[in-house]
């Protein structure tokens, strides 16, 4: 069986992501690259949707992304990021979504593209902003661990949901928490502290998901 096709980028690294599947792992999806694919017909195939491009170049559309889907032999797969966004689209057609985030914009809980938007270094697949759906992740795991208050984390996560998705990083973030409620200034060292040594990502679980489940394929 050919190897899988993996559309990826700063989610997850391709150095991780190779430790788990063996796979033909291309740069974020754009316009075009679906529409593109040649693919022999006769042969099952499966694609990974999981990065696509926001801000550098013009995502593939619905309409591509349902073309691939509705293919002889083809299982596309969707998660953690626009592949997230493009299965709840087009479940109904047949494209799968794995992970939370997919159920999360599935049953309406998040409904915007910002949730999973973030810029990056492009060929390096470096990160320039926090994706909104993490940082709602990590406050919610400072809280569980007590690090900040119930009360902290919606301000922190309202302030960041205000924040245009290109510049959301947690520096400005704490910065601008401690402007606007200086009570809670140590709190948020705490914080500042707890994120550095533990930072995680939805994003990245769901990624790795997709990619343990298309490994039990290729078994």
């Amino acid at each position: 069986m050919s190897q899988p096709i993996i559309y990826l980028g700063p989610t997850l690294s391709r150095e991780k992501a190779s430790k788990i599947l063996d796979a033909d792992y291309r740069d974020p999806a754009k316009k075009g690259d679906f529409l593109r694919l040649s693919i022999n017909s006769d042969e099952k195939r499966y694609i990974g949707f999981i990065d696509g491009v926001f801000l550098h170049d013009y995502p593939p559309s619905p309409i591509e992304v349902y073309h691939l889907a509705t293919r002889k032999n083809i299982e596309l797969i969707g998660a953690a990021s626009l592949g997230a966004l493009r299965a709840v689209e087009l479940e109904k057609f047949g494209m799968k979504g794995i992970g939370k985030i997919f159920q999360l914009f599935k049953n309406g809980i998040i409904n915007a593209d910002d949730e999973v938007a973030v810029t990056f270094v492009q060929g390096k697949n470096i990160l320039q902003s926090e994706a909104m759906i993490d940082i709602r992740f990590n406050f919610f795991l400072a809280y569980k661990c007590r690090i900040i208050t119930k009360q902290t984390k919606k301000r922190c996560v309202r302030i960041a949901k205000n924040i245009y998705f290109p510049f959301r990083n947690y520096e400005d973030i704490i910065r601008l928490a401690q402007e606007q409620y200086p009570s809670v200034h140590d709190e948020l060292e705490n914080f500042r502290n707890y994120i550095f040594k533990n930072r995680d990502s939805l994003k990245a679980r769901d990624a790795i998901k997709l990619l343990k489940y298309l490994k039990t394929k290729s078994e």
